[in-house]
């Protein structure tokens, strides 16, 4: 039997004074409640009460275990009392784990808004392009850009992105403009090692789906770095609208090959469960939604 519901049971007997108005308290026999006490003393070897046909009273062992008895449950009852208080209020720390880059550039100006909204809640937020587990490392959610598979988490999509080919105007004038992709092949071209399709860009035009293999000058694991070469007139990259947007905007990148569309991406907050999903996930959650209602890099 749990040592709990023993614990409980000897600490009704004392309060009660009798062990049928404590059997009438917890709502359980007076057999049951027997039961609980003399497994309770027989696992303690001790006797804690003496008892007699007119009245109970404790043994000095009994004294001093029932103090306990009574600090322990009451150390329970506060600790349940208090994460049912919290069960309807945003509060505690919330583990976030978010890419590099859309970390940088969407996320971290947000963060104090939602601060600002939530002041119980503080923030632990890891920037990484790395898949975590979120149960096995502890985060509370995750925002991944994917074409999702499926899983046992839960997601929510955010917003979505698109994989854009582009270059500087410089560049282009230089080397010429692709006609088809298979020219790609031709052009110096910065890679993003963690694309899942790798180096065979893929792409879907006026003729159905079309693909190269590419041979990057330079490969990397920063999308930042594969535009900054861009920027700099020295190739074509395939990079998200996210990262690339402001930039195609600007006129400092265009767009290659436009009749030719590479994938589109989900961005996604991505949590363990919807069952007992707590205040704090869920505002964040709702936060998220609202503030990527209208994307600024205008997919």
């Amino acid at each position: 039997m749990d040592r709990f519901e023993e614990m409980r049971a000897f600490a009704a007997v004392v309060d009660a004074g009798s062990f049928v108005r404590a059997a009438e308290a917890l709502r359980l026999s007076k057999t049951a409640v027997s039961r609980l006490v003399s497994d309770l003393e027989a696992r303690l070897g001790v006797r804690l009460l003496h008892r007699t046909t007119r009245k109970l009273s404790l043994t000095v062992e009994g004294e001093v275990f029932h103090a306990r008895c009574k600090e322990l449950l009451s150390n329970v009852e506060e600790a349940e009392a208090e994460v049912t208080a919290r069960a309807d209020e945003a509060v505690g720390q919330l583990r976030l784990n978010v890419p590099v880059s859309f970390g940088l550039l969407h996320l971290a100006p947000l963060w104090p808004a939602f601060m600002q909204q939530h002041p119980q809640v503080d923030l632990d937020v890891t920037l990484s392009d790395r898949v975590v587990d979120l149960v096995d490392e502890g985060y509370d959610l995750a925002v991944r850009i994917a074409q999702l598979p499926s899983s046992s988490l839960v997601s929510r999509k955010l917003a979505s992105t698109r994989m854009v080919l582009c270059a500087s105007p410089e560049y282009l004038r230089r080397h010429g403009k692709p006609a088809h992709p298979s020219e790609i092949a031709a052009h110096t071209v910065f890679a993003y090692t963690l694309l899942a399709t790798g180096e065979q860009w893929a792409f879907e035009g006026p003729e159905g789906p079309v693909s190269v293999k590419v041979a990057p000058r330079m490969r990397t694991n920063s999308g930042d770095t594969c535009v900054a070469a861009a920027l700099q007139h020295q190739g074509i990259v395939l990079q998200p609208s996210f990262m690339v947007g402001h930039h195609l905007r600007a006129g400092t990148l265009v767009e290659v090959l436009p009749q030719y569309r590479s994938r589109e991406l989900g961005i996604y907050a991505v949590y363990a469960s919807r069952k007992h999903l707590t205040p704090k996930v869920r505002v964040l959650i709702d936060f998220l939604l609202e503030a990527f209602r209208i994307q600024a890099w205008g997919d």
